[in-house]
């Protein structure tokens, strides 16, 4: 029943949501003026403030977000700067490709990075014959879909699936960012080795001494594996620094910046509960002002390098 709702829940949302974290965000193309134009970031001689141009430029309904998000701090913790190329997993057309675009300027550039066309079919529900085969192009339509949106002096774009990055990426990213994006790759460890080839891709992309960035929904510890392995939107922090070592990266640190002490889920709940979802409360005001109350989810950032 509870796969079921899952799956259910993160349909919904994935109707309105094209890429960014399949079960989250709303992703129509914004308007021009919710992407900052570089050239008026490029004013400013300091890479925070910078930032600060293009976050004050997003639409009101994304600057919402920011309490729980904190695009700035997560963004400079991890060491991304003007010229980078940057590696987006699950890029939405705001969070982070958009936004990231114009940070980055003219010098750099944002990678997109999709879940492997072999994982997609797991998911069922949505995942039907059309979407897949709209997947089988996604390299190239996403890209022209960013270019469409990109502002004059903005970062280019690439994209790749995993599991299939294309050798000439090798060692060219700066940072790669895993955004609430690891619950779904853990969930279908089992069927397809999914979050192991993600992190070979993630670690060949990776220039040496390159960072990765991962901000997921933490489950708590003395949860049950099975309902933290990712079908329920939450992974236990313990599991994420497990995948890695083996995956032979360095453990650098880890933040709090993005944690909800307020999220206390059960084993009978899922994140998508949660702002901005509401799955199970939508036609319930009373159980969703207790959601809102909670605020989204309680969150892990750690940090991550390639070894030199």
């Amino acid at each position: 029943m509870m796969k079921y709702l899952l799956m259910s829940a993160t349909a919904l949302v994935l109707v309105s949501c094209a890429g960014e974290d399949v079960d989250e965000d709303v992703s129509t193309p914004p308007a021009e003026s919710e992407i900052a134009a570089p050239e008026e970031a490029v004013a400013t001689p300091n890479s925070a403030e910078q930032l600060d141009v293009v976050l004050a430029a997003q639409s009101d309904v994304e600057k919402a977000r920011y309490q729980y998000r904190h695009p700035k701090e997560m963004l400079l913790y991890y060491g991304v700067e003007p010229g980078m190329t940057v590696v987006d997993t699950l890029p939405g057309e705001v969070w982070y490709s958009g936004i990231l675009s114009a940070y980055l300027g003219e010098e750099g550039k944002v990678i997109g990075a999709d879940y492997s066309n072999a994982m997609w079919p797991f998911f069922g529900g949505f995942a039907d014959e059309a979407f897949l085969k709209e997947k089988e192009t996604w390299t190239e339509s996403w890209v022209a879909d960013m270019e469409a949106i990109r502002r004059d002096g903005g970062a280019s774009f690439d994209a790749f699936v995993y599991g299939a990055l294309p050798e000439e990426m090798y060692g060219t990213a700066d940072v790669v960012l895993v955004v609430r994006a690891m619950h779904h790759l853990s969930r279908f460890e089992e069927e397809g080795g999914f979050l192991t080839a993600a992190l070979i891709d993630i670690k060949n992309v990776l220039k040496p001494g390159g960072i990765v960035g991962v901000v997921q929904h933490r489950a708590p510890e003395t949860s049950s594996d099975e309902w933290a392995e990712g079908d329920n939107g939450y992974v236990k922090q313990s599991r994420i620094l497990t995948f890695f070592e083996v995956a032979g990266f360095e453990y650098l640190e880890s933040s709090e910046l993005n944690a909800n002490p307020k999220d206390q889920p059960t084993e009978e709940e899922f994140v998508w509960r949660l702002p901005p979802s509401f799955a199970t409360s939508r036609d319930n005001p009373e159980l969703k002002a207790q959601m809102e109350a909670i605020g989204e989810s309680d969150r892990m950032m750690l940090k991550f390098r390639k070894p030199e």
